[in-house]
């Protein structure tokens, strides 16, 4: 087809597809039962706004970009679903900072001495800083997996480093 019976419009750069959560080459994709959950969730309503955008026939041009973003977020959703590996809280060794557990902190030393902070350590695509859910490949996590209540961890936030204290851990 000629390029003159072509609308401008059409021609136009190819959508960007918002990327997902990072999760770093070679490590597991590990989420909660609950995370697991919200994925197939999402996946559900992906599916159903491409059903609708397939059946919307009024605006091609808008209709295939619609369709080309649904197309790509459910690819790489399904990608999570299919690497994800569910561990369950209720599992993990009492006592100890893991996968899973809530975890609140006080600082002792830093720029902030005495501050409580409380986090749960969930999958990367579960993960909300404003809900006090910090993915496991945070820096803040990987400080203290390990650790048990009682002990002391670095942390090392930007420029600033603290020592915090493990007050308590549940699952």
């Amino acid at each position: 087809m000629s390029r003159a019976f072509v609308k401008e419009d059409d021609a136009g750069e190819p959508p960007i597809v918002p990327p997902r959560a990072a999760l770093p080459p070679g490590v597991p994709n590990y989420v909660t039962p609950a995370g697991l959950e919200l994925l197939r969730a999402e996946l559900s309503e992906l599916e159903a706004a491409r059903t609708k955008a397939e059946s919307n026939r009024e605006d091609e041009a808008n209709r295939t970009r619609q369709l080309t973003i649904l197309n790509a977020q459910i690819s790489a959703l399904n990608e999570r679903l299919a690497s994800a590996r569910v561990i369950d809280p209720a599992n993990q060794t009492e006592g100890e900072v893991r996968f899973g557990a809530t975890v609140t902190l006080k600082t002792i030393k830093g720029p902030k001495p005495g501050m409580v902070r409380t986090f749960t350590i969930v999958g990367v695509d579960e993960a909300d800083v404003a809900a006090g859910k910090i993915a496991f490949v945070a820096p803040i996590a990987k400080a203290v997996i390990g650790t048990k209540a009682g002990e002391t961890a670095t942390l090392k936030l930007g420029r600033n480093e603290e020592l915090v204290e493990v007050v308590r851990v549940v699952y």
